[in-house]
C-alpha cells in the first residue's frame, strides 16, 4: 500500500538525525547542504534506512525546494 510521508528538513547540520513525530511524519537533520538536491538525496537515504526499504521505493513528490516535503513510499 502506498503511504505519504511528511518530512520537515534541516539541511547543513553538524550530523544526520531522524526524529519520528508520528507514524507518517518525521523531522530530519542532514549534513548535506540545500544545494543541487543534495539534502533531498540525504533525506531520502536516511528515511529509507529508518523504514527498512530501498531508496527507489521513496519518491519526493512535493517540496523539492522547501524544508517541508512529502515523500511517497511505494510497496
Amino acid at each position: 500500500m502506498e503511504q505519504y510521508l511528511k518530512v520537515k528538513v534541516h539541511a547543513g547540520e553538524k550530523k544526520n538525525r531522524l526524529e519520528v513525530k508520528s507514524p507518517d511524519s518525521f523531522e530530519v537533520w542532514v549534513k548535506a547542504p540545500a544545494q543541487e538536491g543534495r539534502a533531498n538525496e540525504a533525506v531520502r537515504t536516511l528515511l529509507a534506512q529508518h523504514l527498512g526499504v530501498s531508496e527507489n521505493k521513496l519518491s519526493l513528490i512535493k517540496g523539492a525546494a522547501s524544508p517541508a516535503k512529502i515523500f511517497l513510499k511505494r510497496p
